[in-house]
């Protein structure tokens, strides 16, 4: 028994290896038009900044290749930290935004490096998200809940659900690689 769940959790972590070895990325929707795609390192415990000047609703998806980067937006300044921010995803995993539409431009993106890892290498694509439509009243006819900065925006449940995968994942890959490294 304990023979065959060896192979099972071998199988697991190999099949993980074999789809982040290809770049077998999670799909994305076919309303999302892809912008650019910025690739960059950062060292533990600094800030990597940049600027969106995109109009409409656009989707960020950082990915650490090697260690852990973590992502912060703002709208009030070109420089987001883990102090002073309106956005931000800071998993173990992929990051993701989504950066509203009535959020003002030029915004502010930080890139940051977790101090857990010495030196982390990233891969950001910038998505415009074609499923969110321009109210016909324009921009002021309607002013959406806001949030003080430094808190974080509520998530829908979609967002808890994908978090919660990530983590799993996260979880599981973890436990395969201690199992792999006990067995052999």
């Amino acid at each position: 028994m304990a023979a065959l769940w060896a192979r099972t959790l071998l199988l697991l972590v190999v099949a993980q290896a074999a789809s982040a070895a290809l770049g077998v990325e999670d799909e994305v929707p076919e309303e999302w038009l892809l912008l650019h795609v910025v690739q960059g390192q950062i060292g533990a415990g600094n800030y990597s900044y940049l600027r969106l000047n995109h109009e409409g609703t656009i989707v960020l998806r950082l990915h650490s290749l090697r260690g852990d980067a973590d992502l912060y937006v703002s709208d009030s300044t070109l420089h987001p930290s883990f102090d002073h921010y309106e956005l931000q995803s800071a998993t173990c995993g992929q990051d993701v935004v989504s950066v509203p539409a009535h959020f003002q431009r030029p915004v502010g993106i930080g890139i940051y490096g977790h101090p857990s890892h010495q030196e982390s290498e990233f891969e950001m694509k910038v998505y415009y998200d074609r499923t969110v439509e321009p109210s016909p009243f324009g921009e002021g006819a309607y002013a959406p809940d806001s949030t003080a900065p430094g808190q974080r925006r509520a998530h829908g449940p979609e967002d808890a659900a994908q978090e919660e995968g990530s983590v799993l994942w996260t979880v599981l890959i973890g436990i395969l690689k201690l199992v792999v490294e006990i067995l052999f």
